[in-house]
């Protein structure tokens, strides 16, 4: 009767933290990006009363299985389900969803977070920021201005020398992140030093230090920390600001032009239910997630974007409801337990009597 009333705490224990789960998840039914979560369960240990016994030599008995009386539950685990949400038109151009895989990638200047929420915003200094006012993390085009190169076109740089270098003054130079001619190819700037001070502005643009290179002079784009890229900046004077399917801020300059400014990148996780959610629609990296794998929008794993909505709450209340009322008839059961059980021990008591 002892174990079946702590048989009962477990299960009214296990219950509750499950309706926690389901609570958070219907709180979270309308938030862009969210994703929900589910509790499970396992049985506790189980006391041995005779353990399993083979059949005898002389073949006159067989064997018996044990006796194990279960003390209980225990919560298992609480997972992540990311699984993608519906995407919710909104005809905004700086909102975005991305098409299966992949977190956009944000900073508050000391830590990297990663978010599926795509509605992004410009800040009174042109910087791409998240909803929480973090910055989006991306890399900048060339400004075509600087290095009026035979091959440079608006946006990008296609130069066919072998070692895809271009003089930056001062015995500063740039060197392509890509083969020669290759459309994303991007610009990894260094100075005389190795470094570029992040907000040092060149033309237009604000440029960003490069990211390091092994022998080839083939960028490391998958590092884990963001190094190779920095925040986005959409020069004051740019109007009619918006994201494309693979990611490039495009804006009209002062002459009416159409520019690529820069391009966002994405993050994917061996093990994205590993991620720790930290508040404001962001997860950080942990031990199990694994590193983050940086590319861009479209390219291997990560997913391309769509453009002019949002992605909702992968949250279905049909089935949160049917666990709601599954959970509360558990949780009504086990206290039944706890209430027999004390019935049971208050007949002993009076065997007193």
């Amino acid at each position: 009767m002892i174990r079946s009333m702590y048989s009962g705490v477990a299960g009214l224990k296990g219950h509750q933290l499950k309706m926690d789960v389901i609570g958070n998840n219907i709180a979270n039914v309308n938030t862009y990006g969210f994703k929900a979560g589910r509790a499970t369960f396992a049985d506790m240990f189980s006391q041995t009363l005779t353990y399993a016994t083979g059949p005898n030599n002389a073949g006159t008995l067989g064997g018996m299985n044990a006796r194990q009386i279960g003390l209980g539950t225990l919560s298992s685990t609480i997972d992540n389900i990311h699984s993608p949400g519906a995407f919710q038109t909104t005809d905004r151009a700086l909102d975005t969803m991305i098409i299966d895989e992949g977190f956009y990638t944000v900073t508050d200047g000391t830590n990297v977070y990663y978010t599926r929420a795509g509605n992004l915003y410009l800040d009174s200094f042109g910087y791409l920021i998240d909803a929480s006012g973090h910055y989006v993390m991306g890399k900048m085009f060339l400004n075509v201005e600087d290095f009026p190169e035979e091959g440079a076109q608006a946006g990008r740089l296609a130069l066919d020398d072998e070692e895809s270098r271009i003089a930056w003054g001062e015995g500063a130079e740039a060197q392509l992140s890509a083969e020669p001619g290759d459309p994303t190819a991007f610009i990894n700037y260094l100075d005389e030093q190795g470094m570029r001070e992040e907000g040092e502005i060149e033309g237009q643009y604000i440029y960003y230090p490069g990211s390091p290179t092994d022998e080839e002079g083939n960028s490391n784009f998958n590092q884990g920390d963001g190094g190779f890229a920095g925040r986005i900046v959409v020069p004051t004077n740019y109007r009619q600001i918006s994201i494309d399917e693979a990611g490039i801020i495009k804006g009209l300059n002062e002459d009416n032009m159409a520019v690529d400014i820069g391009v966002v990148i994405t993050a994917t996780f061996m093990n994205p239910g590993g991620l720790d959610k930290v508040g404001d629609n962001l997860y950080q990296q942990s031990l199990n997630s694994g590193e983050a794998d940086l590319l861009f929008p479209g390219i291997g794993p990560n997913g391309a974007l769509k453009v002019g909505g949002l992605e909702m709450s992968n949250v279905d209340l049909a089935n949160e409801f049917t666990s709601m009322i599954t959970t509360q008839r558990g949780y009504q059961s086990n206290s039944r337990v706890i209430t027999v059980s004390d019935t049971l021990l208050e007949e002993l008591v009076n065997l007193k009597r």
